[in-house]
């Protein structure tokens, strides 16, 4: 495995961008090997690591099909369905309760 390149922080060479600048440009890496890494430096913890890609050879973002729409459309709902009730409780469920807040504290809901 060859070894990339490292470059400390705000001093990559042009060409070069993360994935969330690849995004931001309307492009994905496109299973292009990383290109080189990018490393900010911290205090008292391992630097921060950022992949960088070739924008060369960064393709295009694929586009919504409707399918793929109805697809995060029903994930996003299935995230807001409290399992003990059924009910949509019009927010993401939060994973450290795993229900609705009506369901975790009902003591809390009867005395309001």
């Amino acid at each position: 495995m060859a070894t990339v390149p490292v470059y400390r922080w705000r001093l990559a060479p042009d060409g070069l961008a993360t994935r969330r600048q690849l995004r931001a440009l309307g492009l994905r890496p496109g299973g292009q090997d990383v290109a080189a890494q990018l490393e900010r430096p911290r205090r008292r913890r391992g630097p921060l690591v950022a992949y960088l890609y070739s924008i060369e050879q960064a393709k295009p973002v694929r586009p919504m099909t409707p399918a793929r729409w109805a697809a995060l459309e029903r994930a996003n709902a299935a995230r807001r369905t409290c399992p003990e009730c059924g009910r949509d409780a019009g927010y993401v469920i939060p994973a450290s309760l795993s229900m609705c807040t009506t369901c975790a504290y009902p003591e809390e809901q009867r005395a309001a």
